[in-house]
């Protein structure tokens, strides 16, 4: 499959996972404008199942909620900037940004998050002064982390309450 038809999957299942309306009729309606756009990008084409996926992949090591909306949040955000490069005056890929774009506002947060881990990643420690300032928070960083650690670990080991 290409890239286009696996974005188009992931899209499918972000609208349907976030539920943005519920109703078959939304639902119906989407999958319509999603297949007017596979047509557009050509979807069928034979190399569209070489390769990897695009998003999938990617999803299966994002496993709880709040985790996948971290991931989601940039996944809805790609398919924004694809779909800005098209032709926004057909109907089925106007209805679809918008459709997006409200998604995007829900993830809001979840997108703020994603952006502080690109920050992290990007961070650099070479200067003295940031590392200065790195070795001082330390101890809170490690204090945060076993308070997380200890969390989950009463919440795994208290017993099972029988909800008869």
């Amino acid at each position: 499959m290409t890239c286009q038809t696996y974005c188009l999957f992931v899209l499918s299942v972000i609208v349907i996972y976030f539920g943005c309306s519920g109703s078959a009729l939304f639902l119906s309606q989407l999958q319509h404008d999603i297949d007017k756009l596979k047509a557009d990008f050509n979807a069928s084409n034979s190399d569209v199942a070489d390769g990897n996926p695009v998003f999938i992949e990617k999803l299966k090591n994002w496993t709880e909620r709040n985790e996948k909306r971290i991931i989601l949040s940039q996944i809805v955000s790609l398919y924004l900037e694809m779909l800005k490069k098209t032709d926004m005056s057909k109907p089925h890929i106007k209805n679809l940004s918008e459709q997006l774009n409200t998604l995007r506002d829900t993830l809001s947060d979840d997108y703020k998050k994603f952006k502080d881990l690109v920050d992290l990643s990007n961070l650099q420690l070479t200067g003295l002064k940031i590392q200065r300032k790195a070795v001082s928070e330390l101890f809170s960083v490690l204090q945060k982390l076993l308070e997380t650690s200890t969390l989950k670990r009463k919440r795994s080991q208290s017993p099972k309450r029988c909800r008869c």
